[in-house]
């Protein structure tokens, strides 16, 4: 007998056996193979889907109006007469909008009850709102729903400011004040559009106010008197993707209001840095004031010119923070003309110094690279913010080198981790070349440190005068030093 045949026979006798074993409870499986593309793991903490998106957001404004526009305070007592609030126009939330859209905002959140509790919508929880007022804009004023709509309409993100503090209602400080007007008020705020991406609450914890005529000071425990808990999650329940600022505990202050962050800045913890060892996910947002006085209009109110307004975009959403921006409404419910000329101003700054990314041009290679064909260099330049480059676990550093076959000027390199696995990285530099060969140090007064969702360069290391003249080089390099574990990164940019 020929071999072949003896190979056929033999092959048929095993399938003849498999199969009759088949008939006693035997069968083929296909192997599955538990990480066929070796997905690295995530290092905890890491944000849920509305953190995210809220992360995404980045730039928005901040609407500062109400009857304290009219008084000329602040922190209004609480004992304004509703025909205090005297709209010249009626307000406008679409011009608002409509500006800071130009200045490259993709979103804001309206002030609609301040510490005073003066409502700026119909609601049913008190008389001390807009439309008691006597003046004839007054009585057509609705915030919520009109900046819902004009949102909707620009394409922008929204959501509402409301104080958790009240200094008009005689219930402040008693259960009844929680449960039959401040989450009350919540709720009605949510049914203004259930795509609303932040809710913002302060840390005011009570004081001295009218108090519905009784006066007095009432003080409160802030962690268990507003039962945030069941506010978040009937929020939720309406606005699946809104955070609920400050008290609500889903993002936290940066602990200043001038529009500055730490260089290094953890997406966790608490202030201006955060804390790498902290178990909570906790991103930091900076609130800042575009205007020379108070959060909302006063006579004799100029604006910040745009550079200034650019270096807070350097030092809080290139520190790994959003920036929420101040422009409050004057009397007739508009923003200013200055307001306007810098909101222009400010986007035409963006749109020229981040519009074109030289390293989409580039040729890009790295020094490690995660086994499993999906976490190669390219990643880092696909424009994808879904793909991205990594190491195999355990490297901590690698080198990430770009280069061009003509000479590129260059101010600015932008790196963003994929922060839906972690926040990793700790140390970094970043070098470029003129010839190809010797390498030079940029921004070495900088700390180089914390990436998060978002950090900007400027590569002479001056943020009030960081565009200049630029470095002509043919090449960048950034070196990550250490890592809290392998680095992940899916964008790296250069300007």
């Amino acid at each position: 007998m020929k071999l072949n045949k003896k190979i056929e026979l033999v092959f048929g006798l095993l399938l003849t056996g498999w199969l009759s074993a088949g008939a006693q409870g035997f069968s083929l499986v296909n192997q599955t193979l538990s990480n066929p593309t070796n997905e690295p793991k995530e290092v905890f903490p890491v944000p849920s889907e509305r953190q995210m998106k809220w992360q995404e957001t980045e730039f928005y404004a901040f609407f500062h109006y109400g009857m304290n526009t009219y008084t000329g305070k602040e922190w209004g007592f609480g004992n304004e007469n509703v025909n205090t609030f005297a709209p010249t126009r009626k307000p406008d939330p679409e011009q608002w909008l409509r500006l800071c859209k130009k200045a490259e905002m993709k979103g804001g959140i309206a002030v609609v009850k301040h510490h005073d509790g003066f409502c700026l919508w119909p609601t049913q929880t008190t008389s001390h709102h807009c439309q008691n007022s006597s003046n004839k804009f007054a009585k057509e004023t609705n915030i919520p729903r009109d900046f819902a709509a004009a949102a909707k309409k620009l394409g922008m993100k929204y959501g509402f400011y409301v104080s958790p503090w009240d200094r008009n209602s005689a219930y402040y400080g008693t259960d009844k004040y929680v449960t039959d007007v401040f989450l009350r008020q919540c709720f009605e705020l949510s049914q203004y559009g259930t795509d609303q991406f932040e809710m913002w609450f302060d840390g005011a914890r009570g004081g001295d106010g009218y108090y519905g005529g009784q006066g007095g000071t009432r003080d409160i425990d802030e962690s268990y008197y507003y039962d945030i808990p069941n506010l978040r999650d009937s929020v939720h329940r309406v606005c699946p993707d809104i955070i609920l600022w400050g008290l609500g505990g889903e993002a936290r202050w940066c602990g200043t209001e001038s529009g500055y962050t730490n260089e290094t800045t953890w997406s966790m913890g608490s202030g201006l840095s955060g804390n790498e060892n902290e178990w909570k996910w906790f991103p930091s947002e900076s609130d800042a004031k575009a205007t020379s006085h108070g959060w909302f209009w006063h006579d004799g109110e100029s604006t910040k010119d745009s550079e200034t307004l650019f270096k807070m975009y350097l030092e809080t959403v290139g520190r790994n923070a959003t920036l929420i921006l101040n422009f409050p409404p004057d009397k007739s419910g508009r923003l200013t003309n200055n307001d306007s000329i810098q909101l222009c101003q400010l986007g035409d700054k963006l749109r020229k110094r981040f519009g074109t990314d030289l390293a989409r041009t580039a040729t890009v290679t790295t020094s490690e690279t995660r086994s499993g064909g999906y976490y190669d260099a390219y990643k880092l330049i696909d424009d994808d913010k879904n793909t991205y480059w990594a190491t195999e676990d355990g490297q901590k550093t690698a080198t990430i080198t770009l280069t061009w076959n003509t000479p590129q000027t260059v101010r600015y390199v932008t790196l963003q981790e994929f922060i839906r696995k972690g926040q990793r990285i700790k140390g970094f530099t970043i070098e470029t070349t003129e010839d190809g060969s010797t390498w030079t140090r940029r921004a070495s007064n900088i700390q180089t440190t914390t990436v998060g969702y978002k950090r900007i360069i400027p590569l002479n290391g001056n943020t009030g005068n960081s565009y200049g003249s630029g470095y002509k080089v043919r090449g960048v390099r950034v070196k990550i030093t250490d890592s809290r574990a392998c680095p992940l990164l899916h964008t790296l940019s250069v300007f």
